[in-house]
């Protein structure tokens, strides 16, 4: 694979990643829902690569694309959007594993101080000076001949790993808030 990997994290952390990893080997699937337009827009400043589709638009051409991408760079997708629900992975990431080869890298995220939109994911905006603490869990690889029952034990796998290193990156930032408090 020469190092290359599918990153993923939950679609409220989708600052983070953007602001400190864009870089132009990097490919992003956006929606191409009206609120995926601002994402766009700022991940394509930030220096990433765009893909533009969802489980509810242009679904198909995006994941064919992803696949070409995955040939020369990475992938970041935030696998329960773009509608959620919330902290939900959807089906396309296991799909794109299999037809890639590429392993997941599971992201989890922790903010000291964070404010929280009014939307669907609860999307995070750190407060000036935050903490801000990432995990991430060994890499998950995904046979690609999957049948029905071994991908969705593989869905439920990349789910559990993705709520790890999220209760991981939280429990980090307790410990770390504890000591100075």
């Amino acid at each position: 694979f020469k190092n290359r990997y599918i990153y993923i994290f939950w679609h409220e952390n989708l600052l983070m990643p953007a602001h400190h990893y864009g870089k132009p080997n990097i490919s992003v699937l956006i929606s191409n829902h009206s609120d995926g337009e601002m994402i766009a827009q700022a991940c394509k400043h930030l220096g990433f690569s765009l893909v533009r589709g969802s489980s509810t638009r242009g679904g198909i051409e995006a994941i064919r694309n992803m696949v070409k991408l995955s040939k020369d760079g990475h992938i970041a997708i935030t696998p329960d959007g773009p509608k959620g629900p919330r902290g939900v992975i959807q089906q396309g990431v296991i799909y794109l594993a299999a037809k890639s080869g590429l392993p997941i890298i599971p992201m989890g995220f922790a903010y000291s101080s964070v404010k929280r939109a009014n939307s669907w994911d609860k999307f995070a905006i750190p407060n000036p000076f935050s903490k801000v603490i990432m995990v991430t869990t060994p890499e998950i690889l995904i046979p690609a001949d999957l049948d029905k029952n071994s991908f969705q034990h593989h869905l439920d796998h990349v789910q559990n790993e993705l709520d790890r290193a999220t209760a991981k990156a939280e429990s980090i930032l307790l410990g770390k808030m504890n000591k100075v408090a």
